[in-house]
């Protein structure tokens, strides 16, 4: 039986998510429908669209994203620090953005203001949608209704659009979300929709190129892609929020792993994407196996053994899930 989604998110031990939702009933979310002759490649559009926008309202940022054909991959940060900094009234406008609210909140919107007894009553309601407005459920829950209802509205049917559940994965460490962000931005790559990862339409690694062409100094985090997370560099003191390596040696991690995924031969790694791997603790083979396999290689929770024993200990769990798989891939 599925876990409840409580019991696989611990934003104490990691603030990253691997999420992946899928289509059911024969739907696309691009291509062609060979059977009725309809082309769903604007749906991607959607998709992305909306998964570029929710990041402004929710308190949870998109590290890499990739839309395929019945299916999409999003590796979600979770920003803490960001809805702890948010008013009351912050919070309630965020929260109209995607519903209508209360009667309270449209007043409190209103008149700035609430009387004593009102404002007892709706204070838990605001503390409630602080907490959603930073639950990636409720992320998840909110990219995936939109998309639905335009999609049945456009296939004129009612119903399922998307599995019941989508499926998360906790990125416990450096080397996990790594490992993850090449993966999801190589499945185009890996599915043969696409020859080279920049070339990958609707994934945040063509966005991050597209970036990168148009600055002199593309490792800037003020001149990185605005809608994604950026990258701030190596490990250092007092380090800005992002992901902990330049965004040059990212791109050339993943140029050289698509390469030989592309070829399916063992290929050539360069000596920067090497010393790369050397620094995560990941041996050449091992990297290779979860950019090709990684939904399938991992359950729930990735990373080394320390850090996955951690996580489960915080969650409840009997024994740790994974250890064997993470023990071999981690160091």
């Amino acid at each position: 039986m599925p876990k409840p989604r409580k019991s696989l998110i611990a934003v104490e031990s990691t603030p990253y998510y691997h999420c992946v939702a899928r289509c059911v009933r024969r739907a696309y979310l691009c291509g062609d429908d060979h059977q009725t002759g309809e082309n769903y490649e604007h749906r991607r559009g959607w998709l992305e669209a909306k998964l570029l926008e929710l990041p402004k309202i929710f308190a949870i940022d998109v590290a890499a994203y990739a839309i395929m054909s019945n299916h999409y991959h999003a590796v979600l940060y979770i920003n803490v620090e960001r809805a702890k900094t948010w008013s009351d009234h912050d919070v309630v406008e965020r929260w109209h953005l995607l519903f209508n609210g209360t009667v309270f909140s449209q007043k409190y919107l209103k008149d700035g203001k609430l009387d004593k007894t009102e404002m007892l009553i709706f204070q838990p309601v605001i503390d409630e949608w602080r907490a959603r407005l930073q639950d990636i459920s409720w992320f998840m829950r909110v990219l995936n209704e939109s998309i639905a209802r335009d999609a049945n509205r456009e296939d004129q049917c009612t119903g399922r659009f998307w599995e019941g559940r989508f499926k998360s994965q906790a990125l416990l460490d450096e080397a996990a979300l790594l490992a993850c962000m090449v993966y999801v931005d190589l499945n185009p790559v890996r599915a043969e929709m696409a020859a080279t990862p920049e070339k990958s339409d609707h994934t945040s690694v063509k966005k991050r190129c597209e970036k990168a062409k148009t600055t002199q100094r593309p490792n800037a985090i003020n001149q990185q892609e605005k809608s994604l997370l950026p990258f701030v560099g190596n490990p250092r003191e007092d380090q800005p929020r992002g992901i902990q390596m330049r965004l040059s040696d990212y791109l050339d991690l993943v140029d050289c792993t698509g390469r030989i995924l592309r070829d399916d031969k063992r290929g050539y790694i360069s000596a920067n994407a090497d010393n790369i791997l050397k620094r995560l603790n990941i041996e050449e083979d091992k990297w290779l196996h979860m950019t090709r396999d990684f939904e399938t290689c991992f359950h729930s929770f990735v990373g080394n053994e320390k850090n996955l024993r951690s996580a489960c200990e915080k969650l409840n769990y009997q024994r740790p899930s994974g250890l064997a798989v993470c023990q071999k891939m981690f160091h």
